[in-house]
């Protein structure tokens, strides 16, 4: 069924998701302070707002895809928010990678004007939002769920309902705060390996085939020329950038500090992290950290 969808925030990621509900055949009106990107969405048939208030005037379904927990609030609860002018009868969905605070801070006003909402934060890169393969973790009542699934599925395979409003974000830092161990030890393993004189593909399919077999190694292997079609093999290009890595690691780090969680491995990762950013690599893809230990080699 084609539904009015407003779609606020169209990066890396929000772009190809809102190009793929275009695809799907929805009415979709989005908004952007970049306007090249707005353009772009037009060219593929979507109608461009002035701005986001208009973006959600007689939406069915609004989503929201922006940098930080202070850019959710300020949409959504801010002076010129969207508080006042959104109608109970649109179902509210924030696709941003935040603390999880905001998110029940957004859902529990929302929920006193009957508006349904759902933090839905993604996971499967530029290249999953491009493909509508993305993972969708949800938090938020299970009847906002079930309704946004028509939706979700115009963009991803895969949705998990992780609990309450902010069930979602937790779930989305937990697993990048893994990712980003098992990234860093990836790339310093591969390292070793060449330091001593091992090829780094053979070395990678001996360890898919062993114990030390993760996602990095199988999709997303950080040494460049060893997989064809990742962000190593593409001077570190596109992907998922060090330095959102970065502010999700600082989220987890929060969280950890909050719940008083023990994550010695996940503070040592934002360290790693933090440095290579440092040296000027925040722009890349976050796989680049594996020029952190091969610079000696340069």
């Amino acid at each position: 069924m084609t539904q009015k969808i407003g779609f606020i925030g169209l990066g890396n990621m929000g772009g190809p998701m809102a190009a793929n509900l275009v695809k799907a055949g929805h009415q979709v009106r989005v908004f952007d302070l970049q306007q090249s990107a707005m353009d772009s969405l037009a060219a593929l048939g979507a109608i461009k707002a002035e701005s986001a208030r208009e973006a959600a005037q007689q939406a069915d379904v609004l989503i929201s895809m922006l940098p930080a927990g202070k850019h959710v609030q300020s949409l959504y609860l801010g002076d010129n928010g969207l508080f006042e002018t959104l109608s109970a009868q649109t179902l509210v969905i924030d696709c941003s990678t935040i603390d999880a605070e905001t998110a029940q801070r957004v859902g529990q006003q929302l929920a006193q004007k009957g508006i349904a909402f759902i933090d839905a934060p993604v996971s499967g890169g530029t290249a999953g939002a491009e493909a509508g393969t993305l993972t969708f973790i949800v938090g938020g009542e299970q009847d906002a769920f079930e309704l946004a699934q028509p939706i979700l599925q115009c963009m991803g395979k895969n949705t998990f309902h992780a609990g309450g409003h902010g069930a979602g974000q937790i779930a989305k830092i937990c697993n990048n705060m893994l990712l980003s161990v098992l990234m860093a030890g990836t790339a310093e393993a591969l390292q070793m390996g060449i330091d001593n004189g091992l090829d780094p593909k053979v070395l990678s399919d001996i360890m898919l085939q062993s114990s030390g077999r993760n996602w990095t190694l199988e999709l997303y292997n950080p040494c460049p020329d060893v997989m064809p079609n990742v962000p190593s093999s593409k001077g570190y290009q596109g992907g998922f950038m060090v330095d959102l890595m970065k502010k999700d690691l600082g989220l987890a780090m929060d969280t950890a500090n909050k719940s008083q969680s023990t994550t010695p491995m996940g503070a040592l990762a934002q360290s790693l992290f933090k440095l290579h950013s440092l040296q000027g690599n925040g722009q890349l893809d976050f796989s680049s950290i594996f020029k952190l230990y091969s610079t000696h080699q340069d």
